[in-house]
Order: structure tokens, then C-alpha cells, then sequence
């Protein structure tokens, strides 16, 4: 029996472990929010509208997993998206149908990537993969021959990784013109660590909810604007919903779908 979702601000995240994410996930649109996710789902549209159209809203952070213990419902577990993408391809290893492509990562990092999967799986899991130009999302030649390419490879899952928001507003905008394409996944920074070009946190960094200030020491310049000033909103909205004193901006776009 399926859990019901848990409301997080104006989202409801998937109510899942990532066994049984691995068990039921063979179709639709797999976006993981994590705190920086939430605060731009408070302004902006065109974000939130792509978000409501995914099927799999999984919970990408350790912070929001915590913070779900103060809720009515809570989350079972954090399902970070970028370790997922492993278990998910090593769960489908032996899976013929399974014939992944990535797109995203500078310049022939998503073929490093391709290699070095394909090395650890065994076999060509993915069959293709390209890293765009930057700020391909607004040139609508690149994004056609980037769908044409995806759909003359025969992949039947696409992993995105360009970043967030973009990611998701270009999937929820494009996936209908790729029919064969049966997933579709949103996972940020993943490319650079399967191709080794990002270190990811210790593990025991990770499960207590820090590898955010382990990627703000890595890389400050790209990410203080982020962690330091963007996200600690979130924690007001949060402390806003348990009040009961939570508004969703976007409440009048729903009730016009």
C-alpha cells in the first residue's frame, strides 16, 4: 500500500524508501528537492509548474529528512540523488531495456562519465551522452537537435544534469517530444561525480546533513550565494508551515489547472 505524501511547503514529496524507489520507478519524471529547491518553489513559476508535473518528488536532502520529524507525516528517509543514480543503474545492470543517455557537464565530462559506468556496470548500460553549451536551455536549434539526438539513440531513460531548475524546466518542456524515453531524471552535480571530477563528502559527513559545508569549503566562490545567502530562507518558510502560518504563493496557479 502506498504511503500518502508528505506536505513540505508547497510541494508533496514522495513518500518512499529507496528500495521501493528502485522496485516501482519505471516511468515519469524524477525530481529531488533539497532546501535550495524549496526556496526557488516560493518564486519561481516556471520551476513550480515543472515540479508539479513530476511523478517521483523524492527527497534529495538529509536536512529536510530531519526536519520532516517535526510534521504530522514524516519522510521514511533521505534519498540523495546523486547516490541514487548509482543503486539505480546497478539495480538495472542486468536489465536490457535499461539504455540510459546523459546530457549535461562541461565539455567531455559526460563521456568520462559513459566510459566509467559502462566499466563498472559491465556492460553499455548508457549509450549515449552529450554535455551542451552553456545556456543551451534558451537556444531552441541546440535543444531540438539535443531531442533529436537523444531519440536516434534509443535511450529509454535520460539523467539530466545541468544544473537545478533549469533541469527540471527543460525536461517537464521537452519530454513529450521523446516518446521512447519511459524515464526521466533531474540530478544536478551527478555527471561530475560519476566521472570523478567532484569529490563527494564522507559518508558519515553526509548522514549528518553536512555535505552542504563540505561543498561550500570545495568550491566557496560558486556556493556562498547559495548556502549562505538563498537557502537559510527556507528555514523561516518552515518554521512559517509549522505555525500554520505557511501561504503558498502559487496557490492561484493550481486552482487554474
Amino acid at each position: 500500500m502506498q504511503r500518502k505524501p508528505v506536505r513540505i511547503l508547497n510541494i508533496n514529496v514522495t513518500n518512499i524508501t529507496e528500495h521501493e524507489l528502485l522496485a516501482s520507478m519505471n516511468s515519469g519524471m524524477l525530481v529531488t528537492p533539497n532546501v535550495d529547491h524549496f526556496v526557488h518553489l516560493q518564486k519561481n513559476e516556471a520551476f513550480y509548474k515543472a515540479y508539479k508535473t513530476a511523478e517521483w518528488v523524492v527527497c534529495d536532502s538529509r536536512i529536510i529528512f530531519f526536519l520532516s520529524k517535526l510534521l504530522p507525516r514524516s519522510l521514511p528517509e533521505a534519498i540523495p540523488g546523486s547516490s541514487f543514480f548509482r543503486s539505480y543503474y546497478t539495480y538495472h545492470k542486468n536489465d536490457a531495456e535499461c539504455r540510459i543517455f546523459l546530457l549535461g557537464a562541461a565539455e567531455g565530462v559526460a563521456d568520462k562519465a559513459m566510459r566509467l559506468i559502462n566499466e563498472r556496470v559491465g556492460r553499455q548500460i548508457v549509450i549515449g551522452a552529450h554535455s551542451p553549451s552553456y545556456g543551451f536551455e534558451k537556444n531552441e536549434a541546440e535543444c531540438k537537435e539535443i531531442v533529436e539526438m537523444i531519440n536516434r539513440s534509443g535511450a529509454t531513460v535520460l539523467m539530466v544534469g545541468a544544473g537545478g531548475i533549469k533541469q527540471e524546466i527543460w525536461i517537464a518542456k521537452y519530454r513529450q517530444n521523446m516518446p521512447n524515453v519511459r524515464l526521466f531524471m533531474a540530478l544536478g552535480a551527478t555527471i561530475d561525480f560519476e566521472a570523478g571530477n567532484v569529490r563527494r563528502a564522507p559518508m558519515f559527513v553526509r548522514k549528518i546533513g553536512m555535505e552542504w559545508l563540505f561543498r561550500l569549503l570545495m568550491e566557496p566562490k560558486r556556493m556562498y550565494r547559495r548556502y549562505l545567502v538563498n537557502d537559510p530562507a527556507f528555514f523561516r518558510y518552515f518554521a512559517m508551515q509549522l505555525l500554520g502560518r505557511y501561504k503558498d504563493p502559487f496557490e492561484n496557479v493550481d486552482r487554474e489547472r
